[in-house]
């Protein structure tokens, strides 16, 4: 396969880019920067202003000129335009200022990009591969310039909590793999978003004049998923040894995709198995507060979709590895979903909840009457169904509890189930809360705590370093138990005390070091790894993490 060679601040090419070219292209893009040697051998003398100014001159214009924009849309467009002709001083920001800069482009203001994509778009990133493309997907998948060792991949059919927003879906992909390369140090000349555009069946898109994808309904059924096979078949032989995450398909397919190709192909799926890590790592947090063992717990979810059952999944798990059977471990994770209370003798189950139906209980129909019945040690919302964690469903949770385990983890923050204000007010201060979405610190009876979010972010950035590092063929669920253990051991006494069940988002890329390193020593273990493990995993880790400088 021919491709271009690419060059970094670093490298020395043959024949490297030249002129208007090079500040053309954001991964060897300096602007300002290029020293007065450099403009003049190669080609810059003219194009651009005298004046050489250092990155962090850079940086600081950047942050005055973004702090200045009245919304965080206008703040996300302007730090997607610095991308797209800058990427190490993107990264550089995002790096230096991640409490900033995270919110801005992920969660939650991606999602209000994603809702506006056509209207803001600017410049393609990534590869959009439509359903029109059959045949042809290999062919195209050669048209990208680089090799690729990490794809993000979804069809947009059910991005966050929003719902099927089809092509403007690519805002996840690309919001994704920057928190890769910014908080785990993965190139971003690795990076291959792609949008599998197979139609949209959101009626308001299908009429939008600005909407950029296919006008066309939903390819569905048999044709759907030997379009996807086509394409896991195409990106495998483009980009052998690639990783793919699948992100944001709805349950019907995202479950099936993630069974069916996990066996033998690199993939996961972050919906399903990174939230179940971050999740699970904040449980473990939890419990050091309040004493307890997971395997006592009882938990009752919000939703039974990916994520609950995800996480659900990964509890049974840890349970089992602390001495319960696996009947005991099923028994303590209870989900209600659109209807109520998952039970055996509920007709037209699907198939994911069925492990979790179960028996000798009633339907309930209501989230509270199942908190008064069940009396759960924790609840952990992931059904996108904004303010469904009521003052009384608080109330309810701090009378059944000492400290009452309160995770409200939907996003974008339209959808959390409660604000962290609300649970600490209604559980008098008392609870153990973690969030999908960003909140500012709450202010009760003389404490200040400081919630933080249970965000993938923590996750899934090390679990690729991890796979990529050690060229492991496959993820396991292993893995991402390995990843919920050490970002709970990232925790600290000072953390806890607060109210954080999770560490310090500026210590994102210690973390993300530590996870690639507990995910590359189980690929090591298990014999999936492409060569013998190193005498020291986290320098062979360290030594691959992209650092943003010139």
């Amino acid at each position: 396969m021919n491709r271009p060679d690419r060059v970094d601040a670093h490298s020395s090419p043959s024949k490297p880019q030249h002129g208007m070219s090079l500040l053309r292209d954001p991964l060897l893009n300096k602007g300002t920067a290029f020293t007065e040697q450099e403009r003049a051998a190669l080609g810059l003398r003219g194009l651009l202003p005298p004046c050489v100014l250092t990155m962090q001159t850079q940086a600081d214009r950047v942050l005055t000129n973004l702090r200045m924009l009245p919304t965080d849309l206008e703040k996300y467009v302007a730090l997607n335009a610095l991308h797209d002709r800058n990427e190490a001083l993107f990264f550089r920001i995002v790096c230096d200022n991640i409490d900033e800069i995270q919110p801005l482009i992920y969660t939650p203001t991606v999602g209000l990009a994603c809702q506006k994509y056509g209207l803001i778009f600017q410049r393609p990133r990534g590869m959009f591969i439509s359903s029109r493309d059959r045949g042809q997907i290999a062919d195209i998948l050669m048209n990208w310039p680089y090799e690729a060792k990490l794809i993000v991949v979804t069809d947009g059919e059910r991005i966050l909590g929003l719902g099927d927003l089809g092509a403007n879906g690519m805002g996840i992909p690309v919001g994704k793999l920057s928190l890769y390369s910014a908080c785990a140090g993965v190139h971003p000349e690795q990076c291959l978003p792609i949008l599998l555009d197979v139609g949209t069946n959101n009626e308001e898109l299908l009429a939008d004049p600005y909407y950029l994808g296919l006008r066309e309904r939903r390819l569905t059924g048999e044709a759907y998923d030997s379009f996807v096979d086509e394409f896991m078949t195409a990106a495998r032989k483009t980009f052998p040894g690639v990783l793919i995450q699948f992100e944001d398909f709805a349950n019907h397919s995202a479950f099936k995709l993630l069974h069916k190709y996990r066996d033998d192909a690199c993939v996961f799926n972050d919906d399903i198995q990174g939230t179940a890590a971050v999740a699970l790592a904040g449980l473990f947090s939890a419990l050091r507060v309040s004493g307890g063992k997971l395997r006592d717990q009882k938990i009752l979810f919000l939703g039974a979709g990916e994520a609950a059952t995800g996480i659900a999944d990964l509890v049974v798990s840890a349970m089992m590895a602390e001495g319960a059977s696996e009947a005991e471990a099923l028994r303590r994770n209870w989900l209600v979903d659109s209807r109520g209370l998952v039970v055996k003798d509920r007709a037209g189950l699907s198939g994911h909840k069925l492990r979790y139906a179960h028996d000798d209980q009633a339907p309930i129909v209501d989230f509270l009457t199942a908190i008064k019945t069940l009396k759960p040690t924790a609840i952990i919302g992931v059904a996108a169904v904004g303010g469904a964690f009521t003052p009384e469903v608080l109330k309810a949770m701090a009378a059944l509890n000492a400290q009452p385990i309160v995770f409200a983890l939907s996003n974008p923050t339209s959808k959390a189930e409660c604000s962290a204000e609300d649970a600490y007010r209604y559980t008098e201060g008392r609870a153990l809360f973690a969030c999908g979405s960003p909140y500012d610190p709450v202010k009760l009876n003389g404490k200040t705590f400081v919630p933080r979010q249970g965000n993938n972010s923590y996750i899934f950035p090390g679990v690729g370093l991890g796979v990529i590092a050690s060229g492991s063929r496959l993820v396991t669920d292993e893995m991402f138990m390995a990843a919920a253990h050490s970002l709970a051991d990232c925790v600290g006494k000072d953390d806890l005390s607060q109210g954080s069940l999770y560490p310090a988002l500026p210590r994102i890329r210690e973390v993300s070091a530590r996870i690639a390193a507990a995910v590359a020593q189980v690929a090591y273990q298990r014999g999936l790894a492409e060569g013998p493990a190193p005498n020291d995993v986290m320098s062979q880790v360290q030594a691959q993490m992209y650092e943003p400088h010139y």
